[in-house]
């Protein structure tokens, strides 16, 4: 009698040393997806990758490259164009840059820019032929709920114009490409969590202890309610907001304010 040949969905996830992109990478292990585990450290990397193999047997690609760099971003374009059993992309590479623009390097506001807004553009983009041809598949690009705030102050939230800014370039891209994918079986996703209790503020030298530990939510949550999310057919996805219709009715006041700005005059308050 032959043997049956198992084979798995496969799953891509960025950022998968530490934090969202681990958890992602656990839980897809435990759902049976082989996956390619893509970040900057190439140890944790392999620490990951051995103890997906051995605890779940799944499969698991470690492959290091630093999204900021064209080379290496080409690269794993490549490996997702020619995947042919690619089910999900999980764009997660990210970090914060909380700081005042005057202040912001310059090289690393675009080093935010290249990894937030380049790289999650040219990653899906190289994901989707394959997914819609296939007529199934999905990608979660991860955003914040900072994404939300360009109308509150700092303080109190911290000072954030180019880290937001890549982040609300996240939620139109997602939605607008939502509607492009409509009837296609593809799925898109905007991740829009809060405080996590990662790397994520250490690395920025933020004290985590200063938040309230009921504003804090863990990776594992954050990864349940995407999947979820997924399953509820929501291209934004914000673990804690508990009333998704304020979500409605953000949307239709975008689209209030642009019917009613459509007219081939100015507006009279900028008359003199």
């Amino acid at each position: 009698m032959a043997t049956e040949i198992r084979t798995h969905p496969r799953a891509l996830v960025t950022g998968a040393s530490s934090g969202i992109g681990a958890a992602f990478a656990e839980r897809l292990a435990r759902d049976q997806y082989d996956l390619v585990l893509v970040a900057r450290r190439r140890e944790r990397l392999e620490t990951l990758a051995r103890s997906l193999q051995e605890n779940q047997q799944v499969t698991a690609e470690v492959f290091v490259a630093d999204l900021t760099q064209p080379e290496q971003l080409h690269a794993v374009e490549r490996r997702i164009a020619e995947d042919t059993a690619l089910e999900l992309l999980v764009n997660n590479a990210g970090f914060g840059g909380y700081k005042p623009f005057l202040t912001l390097e310059p090289d690393q506001a675009e080093e935010l820019i290249r990894l937030q807004v380049v790289a999650v553009t040219r990653l899906t983009r190289a994901a989707l032929p394959g997914m819609v041809t296939r007529g199934r598949g999905a990608i979660i690009n991860v955003s914040s709920r900072l994404a939300f705030s360009a109308s509150l102050a700092s303080p109190p939230l911290p000072k954030r114009a180019t880290y937001a800014a890549t982040k609300a370039y996240i939620n139109t891209f997602t939605q607008i490409l939502q509607s492009e994918l409509e009837g296609t079986g593809v799925q898109v996703q905007a991740l829009c969590p809060g405080v996590v209790r990662t790397e994520f503020h250490q690395r920025m030298g933020m004290d985590p202890g200063q938040i309230p530990a009921a504003m804090v939510m863990t990776p594992e949550d954050i990864v349940e309610a995407s999947l979820a999310g997924l399953r509820l057919g929501e291209v934004i996805c914000i673990p804690a907001l508990e009333d998704p219709s304020l979500l409605t009715q953000l949307r239709e006041s975008e689209r209030r304010v642009l019917e009613h700005s459509g007219g081939g005059t100015i507006t009279k308050r900028y008359v003199s």
